[in-house]
């Protein structure tokens, strides 16, 4: 294969090369080494090409410019374990498969609802999320991964500022809720909310915050700052149905410090 990989990146020049297929080979017999050490020494985009991890059976979570889970699970079924520091992707497709399938029933894809909160949770904890798409045979995206899509795509014109350029808050003052997520951007906050709150949403541990808002909504929050405690509570006539998001929710805090 290594004459055809070359061929691509002297034809192409891509920026990222997403290797698979290694789990029965270990990375001598694929003569894996022998072609990174031309992609990083001699070819054409040897000072910006990034590659992922599956370069061998033994390689995964260990060599690779980012590291790779598949619906949440690498082969060793142990996720990226201890790495998490490293830049990560999980990717997985709508359904149980990557490729079009035509015996997937819709009990196989998941809701917008379901890969809304895989998005933020990835993100959350420092990864990125690869989602793939299987046209038919046309080229057609099925109807129901267009809906998925497009739904994916009105919660980020929403909140996508929470998602695009962030990172993980490793606080050891983050709130330890499975419904709560946080992500850090410049001097901001942001809460991901996976179920509308009933009850308060509680920080403590600041040195102070400045404009708390729910991003898609005009309106007001009610916020109470105390003694390094900041309180959130929604205001009691607000339903989800206002909202401009159904899926989860995103809470700013801007000058937050801590």
């Amino acid at each position: 294969m290594i004459p055809q990989m070359k061929e691509l990146v002297n034809n192409y020049k891509p920026e990222i090369i997403f290797s698979d297929g290694e789990w029965d080979y270990d990375s001598k017999t694929l003569k894996s080494e022998e072609f990174l050490a031309w992609l990083y020494n001699e070819s054409p985009v040897k000072n910006s090409v990034v590659v992922n991890d599956r370069w061998g059976k033994e390689t995964r979570s260990k060599h690779g410019g980012y590291y790779t889970t598949e619906y949440d699970l690498v082969h060793s079924q142990q996720g990226i374990g201890d790495n998490a520091d490293h830049p990560w992707e999980e990717s997985r497709g709508i359904g149980t498969s990557y490729g079009y399938n035509r015996f997937e029933t819709t009990e196989h894809y998941l809701s917008s609802k379901q890969l809304i909160d895989i998005l933020i949770d990835k993100v959350a904890n420092g990864g990125n999320f690869l989602l793939n798409i299987g046209p038919d045979a046309t080229g057609m995206i099925p109807v129901v991964m267009q809906e998925r899509l497009l739904d994916i795509g009105k919660w980020l014109k929403v909140n996508g500022d929470a998602i695009y350029f962030s990172q993980p808050w490793k606080s050891p003052n983050r709130p330890k809720n499975e419904n709560l997520l946080f992500t850090r951007k410049g001097g901001n906050l942001y809460i991901l909310l996976k179920k509308w709150p009933k009850t308060p949403v509680i920080l403590t541990g600041l040195k102070g915050a400045g404009k708390v808002e729910l991003l898609g909504y005009k309106g007001t929050l009610n916020t109470k700052q105390q003694q390094g405690k900041l309180t959130i509570t929604f205001p009691p006539s607000l339903t989800v149905d206002e909202l401009p998001s159904q899926h989860a929710w995103v809470i700013k805090v801007s000058d937050f410090r801590e």
